[in-house]
């Protein structure tokens, strides 16, 4: 007797799906996959558009909200910093490790898939910025940085996915890593004539 599938299941198929962008969620071929039928589908989802978005609210529970939970066992700002940004850097360098990312990126027209990314951009920005201002920083420099922090992120994603040979990795990571929390931890310079 074949064990039936829960939403969760639908959900995390969905989402290895979104690897190849929100067009490539699509019913027939998960069904397919799963070994299951389109009854089940409708069993537990109303519509495609329900499943496209539980495997986005799965997608930013483990990228985003699992993440900050496991950071914040981590002490010290500087420390949970360095720990985010070198997994996310890992992340990105495995195999396939920042295609849902890349994707819903490049994806971005589905007003789900808009919805979802502005949300979690925000969570983490807002994140990283809380850290930046733990180290001292005002709340505009803590926000610059965070977004520069969150730039360096998608950046080398995108490096990754198509240069990988030119991206920084293996043993090089950590360096890489803690040059740019060095970057981004520095004190800001003063600009002569600034008030």
């Amino acid at each position: 007797m074949k064990q039936q599938l829960t939403a969760h299941d639908w959900a995390a198929a969905a989402l290895e799906a979104l690897r190849g962008g929100a067009a490539a969620v699509a019913v027939e071929p998960l069904a397919k996959r799963l070994g299951a039928t389109r009854g089940s589908f409708y069993w537990h989802f109303s519509s495609r558009g329900d499943l496209v978005r539980a495997a986005l609210a799965l997608w930013e529970r483990r990228e985003t909200e699992d993440v900050i939970a496991w950071v914040e066992a981590i002490d010290g700002p500087r420390e949970r910093l360095r720990a985010l940004l070198l997994s996310a850097l890992r992340s990105s360098t495995d195999a396939g490790g920042a295609d849902v990312e890349l994707a819903l990126q490049a994806s971005v027209d589905d007003p789900d898939v808009a919805e979802a990314l502005a949300r979690v951009t925000a969570r983490r920005l807002d994140y990283l910025a809380g850290q930046f201002a733990a180290l001292g920083l005002d709340d505009a420099a803590a926000r610059e940085r965070a977004t520069m922090a969150y730039s360096a992120f998608l950046g080398h994603a995108q490096l990754v996915h198509a240069t990988p040979a030119l991206a920084p990795g293996g043993d090089a990571l950590a360096g890489y890593a803690d040059r740019w929390i060095a970057l981004l931890t520095e004190p800001a310079p003063v600009v002569e004539g600034a008030r």
